[in-house]
């Protein structure tokens, strides 16, 4: 995976070869020693031993108004629960359609600490993830959701 943080916030997080890679990043510079990281690190060792880790370090994501508020929903999704586009389409406007939202879940620059493997299609359907559907699977069978 790849980090990506302005100094003061985590900014990225991509699977490497991801759709969107790195879209949202204009340059980068290798700085491994960044508190942030040591904290997201630390984040991470906690959430991949099955543990519920709190977020204790800021997050900036880079996107329009539109997927901001897709990704604050996201962001509110508890651990081992799930959504469906559609109900977060209409979280935002009952003439949101869920494609809209899938297209603002697919371009999430910052991945599982911003939960969109806990969106599902219609009727519970596993869909998309821009990661790659088996890390999807994986990611909520540590969960326990699957």
């Amino acid at each position: 995976m790849l980090f990506v943080s302005d100094g003061e916030a985590i900014c990225g997080v991509w699977f490497y070869n991801q759709k969107f890679f790195k879209s949202t990043i204009d340059e980068s510079v290798r700085k491994d020693d960044l508190e942030v990281f040591v904290q997201l690190k630390s984040w991470f060792d906690d959430y991949f031993r099955g543990l519920n880790p709190q977020i204790n370090f800021k997050l900036k994501p880079d996107g329009s108004e539109f997927r901001k508020k897709v990704w604050k929903i996201l962001c509110e999704i508890p651990y081992g629960q799930t959504l469906t586009y559609g109900q977060i389409a209409s979280k935002i406007s009952k003439t949101m359609s869920a494609q809209a939202v899938g297209g603002a879940v697919g371009h999430n620059p910052i991945s599982i600490l911003i939960p969109c493997h806990r969106v599902l299609g219609a009727n519970g359907k596993l869909t998309g993830y821009a990661g790659g559907l088996d890390k999807k699977i994986e990611l909520l069978k540590l969960e326990k959701i699957l």
